[in-house]
């Protein structure tokens, strides 16, 4: 009886609307008791002596005594009554508590054993305000199991996708060893650079990874102090310069002057505004042009790298910083060379400083616009 008391719920609630039935019920009894005979007397006198005397007789018990007895024998009946009424009260009431929380617990177990669809019934139709602390607790859950659900999608997605991308450049190598073994490809050096290509993106897919890795666990430190952002921009303009020259990409910039500083860590910033002007020349055909562009926007400082290349259509916009996300379906790894998370480690990036990072492209306009906020330092 006791342990299963001790391992219901249920029985626990049940057992506490008694206890409080119980406990009410004997401060009942004595508290009229203790006082029931002096305040019917007291009352009584108030009506003459000659009615108290005519009711008490000379010799008879006082009439507050003979109102106890009555009054006991009838919380007797009472107290079976109530006891009786709460018992019924208290077991249905226990069981509509326990409704929910017993929902909960069955959705829990269905989601530790991989089942994320599992969901727990809520009051339909209520404000949240006029929810209870069990409507407020289910939604909470059901909110949590949709999280769980989107991040289970999101790691099988993942998997799949860096599954897809070692694969093609593994499948490369593989193929032009075998080659070499066989014969059937000579072991010159072109040969040797095929492989060594290939197995060098192999590598910066890999180092990518890890760097997303740490990224959105927390793993890098920021190293925060005021910058200023013209050199900046400056210094990954030079670093890029070669590549634009090579496919013939016009890379321009137009910076506001006296721009205020902002806090953020100098080499992670200049990594989030290479992987945009890498993503910029990408997609850019040969002969276009790639402009860098930085202004003060009330309290923030907004960069933009706009291109006039393929652009964006409409229902990709929402995937662009999804790891792996192509909007050119038709183009390969091989003829962008990008690993394809250069834009989901900008966006974390830009997160961790407290800024946020969007883009945009109208098919009416010619290629796209990459824009990342900053918020701007206080003045001390």
């Amino acid at each position: 009886m006791f342990s299963a008391i001790r391992s219901h719920l249920s029985w626990k609630i049940f057992i506490t609307y008694l206890l409080v039935i119980v406990v009410g019920s004997v401060i009942l009894v004595a508290t009229l008791n203790l006082s029931i005979g002096s305040t019917v007397e007291r009352h009584m006198m108030r009506m003459g002596p000659f009615i108290v005397e005519m009711i008490d007789g000379p010799r008879g018990m006082g009439i507050g005594e003979n109102f106890r007895m009555a009054m006991n024998d009838a919380l007797v009946y009472a107290a079976l009554a109530a006891f009786a009424a709460g018992g019924i009260a208290s077991f249905l009431l226990s069981r509509r508590l326990m409704a929910p929380v017993k929902s909960m617990m069955q959705a829990s177990q269905r989601i530790a054993e991989g089942d994320y669809s599992k969901r727990v019934p809520t009051s339909s139709g209520l404000s949240a305000s006029n929810q209870d602390e069990l409507d407020q607790l289910a939604h909470s859950f059901n909110r949590m199991a949709e999280k769980l659900e989107q991040i289970e999608l999101m790691r099988r997605q993942l998997i799949a996708d860096v599954s897809h991308e070692l694969r093609t450049p593994l499948t490369a190598i593989k193929g032009s060893m075998e080659g070499l073994i066989d014969g059937v490809l000579p072991a010159d050096h072109s040969t040797y650079e095929s492989v060594y290509r290939e197995a060098d993106r192999l590598q910066r897919l890999v180092e990518d990874l890890q760097e997303l890795s740490r990224v959105e666990s927390g793993g890098i430190k920021l190293a925060l102090k005021p910058i200023s952002i013209s050199p900046l921009i400056k210094n990954a303009l030079q670093r890029m310069r070669p590549a634009f020259d090579e496919k013939k990409v016009k890379l321009e910039s137009q910076i506001q002057d006296k721009l205020p500083k902002v806090k953020a860590d100098e080499d992670r910033l200049l990594q989030v505004i290479i992987n945009l002007l890498s993503n910029a020349l990408q997609f850019t055909p040969s002969k276009g042009r790639v402009k860098v562009s930085a202004e003060k926007n009330k309290n923030d400082l907004i960069v933009s790298i706009a291109d006039n290349g393929i652009g964006i259509k409409p229902h990709d916009l929402e995937h662009i910083f999804e790891r792996f996300y192509r909007a050119d379906k038709s183009r390969s790894r091989q003829e962008g060379g990008g690993s394809g998370i250069g834009l989901t480690i900008a966006q974390s990036l830009v997160r961790a400083h407290g800024g946020r990072i969007w883009v945009e492209s109208k098919e009416e306009v010619k290629g796209s616009v990459f824009y990342f906020s900053l918020p701007i330092k206080p003045k001390d």
